[in-house]
């Protein structure tokens, strides 16, 4: 009776902050191919100019900030990056 609609509420903004924690977790594992690829591109090209380096950088950064926002929220995984069984 008394604080039904609280509790509702409080039920409704954690389903919603779950859904919205786990497309972060896709985003940052999104960021983290990108930000691998650019590495191994840059890597492969004997002579990689500027933009280049500079679009690897930015992959880093976007990855970065995913991570620390992440990590603010304390948000955690289920599954292992398959970037972490990489030879």
């Amino acid at each position: 009776m008394f604080g039904q609609k609280k509790r509702k509420q409080q039920r409704h903004l954690k389903a919603l902050r779950s859904t919205y924690d786990d497309q972060l977790l896709a985003e940052i594992d999104a960021a983290k191919d990108n930000w691998d690829h650019a590495k191994q591109t840059q890597e492969a090209i004997a002579d990689a100019d500027n933009e280049m380096t500079a679009n690897t950088a930015l992959a880093r950064q976007v990855y970065l900030f995913l991570y620390r926002e992440a990590r603010r929220r304390n948000v955690r995984s289920k599954h292992i990056a398959a970037t972490v069984f990489q030879d």
